[in-house]
């Protein structure tokens, strides 16, 4: 008998990354070895999106070689263990409009001012990352491969 097929649904994917907090990110450096770094992120239109400062050595890998790898994981028993990994192209977005409303999404998902996420008026937005804008691109990911697994669906068993 084979294993039980664990990977997760399209619609188990999407919840399992909106949900996700830390996004593992890999680009390549000139020398072909792999600059990973975490990162915070959001999904938007089933895509993941994060953003760093335009001269950050992941940006500068992405500039060179836009290919990229991604990964999404919790759980600290084998039985817990689930994931998402995706290999894709990064689309890179310099605008910093598209980028400040962006900040505006991290800051609703992630405790960037204060103690707590939360939704920014649009004049607090611009006074608080209005000046980062300008210094940062976007990262899009373009999925061309996404694999996942959820252990929890292995009812305990090996």
């Amino acid at each position: 008998m084979g294993r039980k097929d664990i990977s997760m649904t399209p619609e188990e994917v999407r919840a399992f990354l909106e949900a996700g907090r830390t996004l593992q990110v890999a680009s390549l450096h000139r020398d072909g070895h792999p600059h990973l770094v975490p990162m915070w992120y959001v999904v938007e239109d089933d895509r993941v999106v994060f953003r760093s400062f335009s001269r950050s050595q992941k940006i500068l890998n992405l500039r060179r070689d836009p290919r990229l790898t991604v990964l999404v994981e919790r759980g600290e028993a084998y039985a817990e263990l689930q994931g998402v990994m995706i290999e894709g192209r990064a689309l890179l977005i310099d605008d910093p409009a598209y980028l400040l409303t962006l900040y505006g999404k991290l800051a609703a998902k992630y405790a960037m001012l204060g103690r707590e996420p939360r939704v920014l008026a649009p004049e607090e937005l611009a006074d608080a990352s209005g000046r980062h804008a300008a210094k940062n691109t976007a990262v899009i990911l373009e999925p061309t491969r996404i694999a996942s697994w959820d252990h929890t669906k292995l009812g305990g068993a090996y």
